[in-house]
């Protein structure tokens, strides 16, 4: 009875916002309150590792040591390379499957799941798949089958992971093999969503392949394509896991130390939690600057569409 009375004393904004407030509580302690931590932790000077000295206020001291030091610039600079490299590579890898792929042919259906899997795998499996592939010695499957190539130019094992100047392409291609399926699911979904009857037209009127592909089939999938750049590029600028697991923590040396990487060293080996979350905020500022180009241009090219 009592139950009854109290449900009726509710209104039905009253029973949302009870139902919401969980959600809101667990979001709030879950990400709002370290991204303000943080904050907060970025103008101060302070160690995770010395938890009982208070964290001492230096202003944005944090911010001018990192964007004074020239190994900074050079970690941001790897990461630029990696980010275009990769993206570039994925987006051209997974639009050219999408374009041979948007058709029907038998078994297509299972080739596309298996062109997919790469994607579903976790990225320290990829990492240890890649390691043992790339490895230099006689253990390594791509060495291996280069042998006969190899011994034919009187050559080396490649050094896939240990050579400073192979070592970055080693990991645009794990990179790369991982996530061309995302660009290529992305792709397809906005292929098969083109109107057959444009086509038909274009076909009535003699048009070429590559004037319906330019005319058609590109301003009709670009939005698509463009938030499929928008998402990989703003991963591609965290990844992480890759890089610790391929090249044992951005080696050899600093060759594949991203910003990511850098980061991680700074919060848990030198336990420099006010300069790492400094940093933090550096990477989230040029992330939300890139995303916001992309979305202008996304506005932009769906107004022309």
């Amino acid at each position: 009875m009592q139950l009854t009375r109290f449900s009726r004393g509710l209104s039905d904004h009253q029973i949302k916002i009870a139902f919401i407030m969980p959600t809101m509580i667990l979001l709030i302690l879950m990400n709002i309150f370290p991204l303000l931590w943080s904050l907060y932790l970025s103008f101060h000077r302070y160690r995770a590792s010395m938890p009982n000295r208070p964290a001492k206020f230096i202003g944005v001291q944090n911010y001018a040591r990192l964007l004074s030091d020239p190994e900074v610039w050079g970690y941001f600079r790897t990461t630029a390379y990696f980010v275009i490299v990769a993206v570039v590579a994925q987006f051209l890898i997974g639009f050219g499957l999408a374009l041979l792929l948007n058709r029907e042919f038998r078994y297509k259906g299972f080739i596309t799941t298996l062109i997919l899997l790469p994607m579903m795998l976790s990225p320290v499996v990829v990492g240890l798949f890649w390691r043992f592939l790339f490895a230099s010695d006689s253990s390594g499957l791509i060495n291996y089958f280069l042998t006969p190539l190899l011994n034919l130019f009187n050559a080396q094992p490649i050094r896939w992971t240990t050579d400073p100047k192979i070592a970055m392409i080693a990991v645009v291609i794990v990179d790369t093999w991982m996530w061309s399926p995302f660009m290529m699911l992305i792709s397809l979904a906005g292929l098969s969503a083109v109107p057959k009857y444009l086509y038909e037209a274009a076909d009535v009127d003699r048009a070429s392949g590559w004037f319906k592909f330019r005319w058609i089939t590109l301003p009709m999938v670009s939005p698509l394509l463009l938030i499929a750049l928008l998402f990989r590029t703003m991963d591609a600028f965290k990844m992480f896991d890759i890089v610790y697991v391929l090249t044992r923590e951005g080696g050899p040396g600093t060759v594949t130390e991203t910003v990511s990487m850098n980061l991680y060293k700074l919060a848990f080996r030198n336990f420099n939690t006010g300069k790492a979350c400094a940093m933090a905020y550096i990477l989230l500022i040029i992330i939300v600057a890139l995303s916001n180009i992309y979305v202008k241009y996304l506005n932009k090219v769906k107004g022309e569409a």
